[in-house]
């Protein structure tokens, strides 16, 4: 796929990963859609790309937005959707548990009702996580929601067809998420990642060329990329 004159839905696509591939995408031609559901945090977004607001876990209003923008070529999410559970899985509060698995909700929804208005030969990359393929103590939640976001992406490839769906699936990235600044965020990224074999935190940019891979492949889909410092080798 060539991305230049292509219509774009990129969803989480005014902060951190999602801004990066939204920024990669208009640089290259592509008329893009950033959605995000909190206006208040929105970044350095191009200039002609549209911002619009929506909630993915909002099943009517997704389907509203997706048909008065159809139709489209290319569809991302990185949306989070909401809070993450992390620490000890025998110590873990349940209802924290089972709201990690809104990015999940929000993901399905968004292939639910995405597709049906795009090209035939359009592209849709969800992000993952690597917990999903090597998970540390304490990332039960985040290993559960990645796993199953993996598994819905092989199951829908082949009904979706000759539509494609793909998986990025980063380590550990150097975005707003991450809410320390100074010495402190420096220094948990530093030793989050001392034993990787690339040894630092990856930048957003890094993952959204990830992601552009996975949208101008042709011969790609129903499966995952890892773009994680070598967290899967460490």
């Amino acid at each position: 796929m060539k991305v230049a004159g292509k219509k774009a839905i990129i969803f989480g696509g005014t902060s951190g990963i999602g801004l990066a591939t939204t920024k990669k995408l208009a640089s290259l031609g592509a008329q893009v859609i950033a959605v995000s559901r909190n206006p208040d945090k929105v970044g350095d977004v191009p200039a002609g790309v549209s911002l619009k607001k929506c909630d993915v876990t909002d099943q009517k209003a997704l389907a509203q937005l997706f048909e008065e923008s159809a139709p489209f070529d290319i569809l991302v999410s990185s949306a989070t959707g909401g809070s993450r559970a992390l620490g000890p899985f025998l110590e873990m509060d349940m209802d924290g548990y089972q709201a990690s698995f809104a990015k999940l909700w929000g993901y399905a929804n968004v292939v639910r009702f995405g597709t049906q208005h795009m090209s035939q030969d359009g592209a849709i990359v969800l992000v993952s996580g690597s917990p999903a393929r090597r998970a540390k103590p304490g990332q039960a939640a985040l290993a559960s929601v990645g796993g199953s976001v993996e598994a819905l992406v092989k199951t829908v490839a082949p009904e979706i067809a000759p539509r494609r769906i793909n998986v990025v699936s980063p380590g550990i990235i150097d975005t707003p998420m991450l809410q320390l600044e100074g010495k402190e965020r420096q220094d948990l990224l530093a030793n989050n990642t001392a034993n990787h074999v690339i040894p630092r935190a990856g930048t957003a940019d890094e993952v959204a060329q990830g992601i552009l891979f996975m949208i101008e492949n042709d011969f790609v889909t129903g499966t995952t990329i890892d773009v994680d410092g070598g967290w899967l080798l460490s």
